[in-house]
């Protein structure tokens, strides 16, 4: 219950407001928004690296790319996914789309080797010869269709986000190809503009954290000019 003498005030929380200093060890700004998007771009970036290093077979990799099934869940998965909701928060509705939607995918990926949802052995066990390959190249295929429009979408943002989803998009492309066809070498080429995708996002995000206020120079992403 409040002291008598001391107004009550419901819509200001403590810390909300200049001159509240109930909680003096909290500054005003602790209530705004951070920008999630180096989060997003960090998180896509390490997962597709790792999954691209795999589809290059590096290492005798390419066989049981499981590895990435931790991160796909976890880092390009959750991290990816919480990034996109606070898109939405920030009111960014392209970012809050594309970060959701590859965390999504990731999920969705990562839930493809986990032998408790069955998916593999299903195929494995099928009679229809190239049911898992058909099937990997439809599922593939489909998100070549969402990241070229996301690719659309993102046209006025900046030179590296375009960068970012234009290689993304011939990456599906190829690995979608290479399993349609059963080609190792579109496969192998998807791979390596997976790991070209990766850096440029890892530019991209390197580049939102460096901002003149917290860091000692800048990277530029060529941002494209907004319409007077």
């Amino acid at each position: 219950m409040e002291k008598r003498g001391r107004p009550l005030n419901h819509a200001v929380t403590p810390g909300g407001h200049a001159v509240d200093n109930s909680q003096p060890a909290f500054p005003v700004y602790h209530r705004r928004f951070a920008n999630p998007a180096p989060l997003g771009l960090f998180a896509f970036a390490t997962t597709t690296f790792v999954l691209s290093m795999a589809n290059v077979n590096t290492r005798g990799l390419n066989p049981v790319p499981n590895i990435v099934v931790g991160m796909a869940f976890g880092y390009g998965g959750l991290a990816q996914l919480l990034a996109g909701m606070w898109e939405f928060a920030c009111g960014n509705t392209f970012g809050a789309t594309a970060f959701s939607t590859y965390g999504g995918f990731w999920i969705s990926f990562g839930c493809i080797y986990v032998p408790w949802f069955n998916i593999l052995n299903a195929y494995e066990t099928s009679n229809v010869d190239g049911a898992l390959g058909n099937a990997v190249a439809l599922y593939l295929t489909s998100w070549f269709i969402v990241t070229f429009i996301l690719l659309i979408a993102c046209l006025r943002s900046s030179v590296g986000l375009i960068a970012v989803f234009f290689f993304l998009t011939l990456t599906f492309l190829l690995l979608a190809v290479g399993d349609w066809t059963g080609s190792n070498g579109c496969h192998t080429a998807g791979g390596a503009l997976g790991i070209t995708t990766a850096f440029i996002a890892w530019y991209v995000g390197l580049a939102g954290l460096l901002t003149p206020d917290t860091g000692f120079f800048v990277l530029p992403v060529g941002q494209i000019p907004t319409r007077n």
